[in-house]
């Protein structure tokens, strides 16, 4: 099955930016749907953007505008920019696939990003 691995996560201050990656192991254009995701403590993990497998993004409210989600088929890689970073931002993000539609079956082990005030 399909492993993903993240990496970027770091400690940044209020206003930076980070840009996270996503390497899967096998060809993802056209097969996968990609997502990104984070969790903060004690809060359940939400979607914050999805790359759909026809091409196209959708970002949800709290994200948009600041993060931007893309991915290089060529490398079966997904990166998320992210910009004007805020402490709330504070959490584990995780990208997932879909290959079947409907659900997110495969998850990468976290990164985690710090935002300091």
């Amino acid at each position: 099955q399909i492993q993903l691995v993240e990496f970027g996560g770091g400690l940044v201050r209020t206003g930076g930016s980070l840009r996270l990656s996503c390497q899967a192991s096998e060809r993802t254009a056209e097969v996968y749907h990609m997502g990104w995701f984070r969790q903060a403590p004690g809060k359940e993990r939400d979607l914050l953007a999805a790359l759909w497998r026809s091409g196209g993004i959708h970002y949800t409210s709290s994200v948009k505008g600041r993060f931007f989600a893309s991915r290089d088929n060529t490398k079966n890689t997904v990166y998320l920019q992210m910009n004007n970073l805020k402490p709330e931002d504070t959490a584990i993000y995780y990208c997932a696939a879909d290959r079947a539609g409907g659900s997110w079956e495969y998850w990468g082990q976290g990164t985690q990003v710090t935002v300091s005030s």
